[in-house]
């Protein structure tokens, strides 16, 4: 593939209007969005032509906005955009390391590329489809695989960590999530309700039924104890550092949303967003396109501390009832004091039976539970499970619908943090 000619080149700033292949490169540029995951219709190309061959973008920083809002309808997808058009107008040479990524290669920890994982998406999305194949035959002489103790593809899937997931491995994922069987729990209530062999006897309904008889003739009505599934509440990070696993993790709420009653959903950043009507949608796309455009703080910073102090006074008593479960999804990374995070939950444990923190950076096997936030959070959350993988994802809905496990007690990363 010939690298793309940029339109602020020297050779073009000297043209007007501009001319070369600026508009075979845009085309390029939007099979590229297309194929990482940003659907780019023809009438958006139109359009980022009509504006490119307009010679009124005079800078990089034009030519740069000016295709991203063409473009980009998302704000998930601005991250994706980024680094596409870092690659593709600014560093053409980087797409040979891109490539690389295609090949066998060492596993090495999540950690070691995590911040470049949209890069392996865009990889896939620039590699010449048709140069695959002669490149894979002149491979297959020269290279030999023993798959013998090797794992399967599914198995690799549900152990693979969200953030190095290609698209093609994300739309599996997503279809994995959707499959997920979700466990179900129940609790006994104060309320009673009719029951056929109950152990008490319901002295309003055997009353009232005597009187049919003329009083000659009482039948025992009896009654027991109601069981429904508590509350489900779900506070999630969507901040930078959590944003590529809050995506995934909104597919699994969205299947655990539709799956049970009373599941409510909020997601914050730097403000806190109730999304639990936009995802009750039916469809998966739909759903999402709603809580996009009612999400405002996307991929921004984190206030963990205000954000659950404006839940605890705006939403508590109206979702925390009836002995109410608590799942919260976020790293603990707080830019604020940590004396606000500290008091808030400590409230909200108060309010609720249950709280499960899922932590996307337990999957790093030295995690340590050493920064402030984390710390301030800990002592009140009764579980501590990881949220990165499918595998992570099938045992948190198991454990929805059990005790509490020992394994995953808090208590143990704090040991391990002093």
């Amino acid at each position: 593939m010939t690298p793309p000619l940029s339109p602020f080149s020297a050779a073009n700033q000297n043209q007007r209007p501009i001319s070369g292949r600026l508009a075979e490169n845009i085309m390029h540029f939007a099979r590229v969005l297309r194929e990482a995951g940003i659907p780019v219709g023809p009438g958006a190309v139109i359009d980022a032509l009509d504006a490119a061959m307009s010679g009124s973008l005079r800078t990089r920083d034009d030519f740069y906005w000016t295709l991203h809002a063409v473009f980009v309808k998302r704000r998930d997808q601005r991250e994706v955009f980024d680094q596409a058009f870092h690659v593709f107008w600014k560093k053409p040479k980087m797409l040979e390391q891109l490539m690389q990524l295609f090949f066998h290669s060492i596993t090495r920890d999540a950690g070691d590329k995590a911040k470049q994982a949209g890069f392996r998406r865009l990889a896939e999305a620039m590699f010449d489809k048709h140069d695959a194949p002669s490149q894979q035959r002149q491979k297959k002489d020269d290279i030999e695989v023993d798959a013998t103790f090797t794992a399967s593809a599914d198995e690799v899937l549900r152990r693979k960590d969200f953030e190095q997931m290609t698209v093609a491995e994300q739309a599996q994922a997503r279809a994995a999530i959707s499959r997920l069987r979700m466990h179900r729990t129940e609790v006994m209530t104060r309320r009673y309700e009719r029951a056929m062999r109950g152990r008490a006897i319901d002295m309003r309904r055997t009353l009232k039924g005597s009187l049919r008889a003329g009083g000659h003739f009482i039948d025992l009505e009896r009654r027991a104890k109601q069981w429904h599934e508590p509350p489900l509440v779900v506070l999630c990070d969507i901040s930078g550092s959590c944003s590529n696993y809050s995506r995934m993790f909104l597919h699994f709420l969205h299947a655990l949303t539709n799956d049970r009653d009373r599941v409510s959903v909020f997601l914050f950043g730097t403000r806190l967003t109730n999304i639990t009507r936009e995802l009750k949608r039916r469809d998966i796309d739909e759903a999402m396109a709603k809580v996009s455009g009612a999400v405002k703080d996307w991929s921004g910073g984190t206030r963990i501390g205000t954000s659950l102090k404006e839940f605890n006074y705006k939403w508590a008593r109206r979702v925390l009832t009836q002995g109410a479960h608590v799942m919260l999804m976020t790293d603990g990374l707080d830019r604020e004091d940590t004396s606000t995070l500290q008091h808030e939950m400590e409230r909200l444990h108060r309010q609720t039976k249950r709280i499960i923190w899922l932590n996307p950076l337990l999957r790093y096997d030295g995690f340590k539970a050493l920064a402030g936030g984390i710390r301030a959070m800990m002592p009140h959350v009764d579980e501590f499970r990881p949220v990165h993988s499918l595998d992570s994802l099938r045992d948190l809905a198991a454990a929805l619908a059990g005790p509490p496990s020992a394994a995953h007690d808090p208590r143990n990363w704090m040991k391990h943090g002093t």
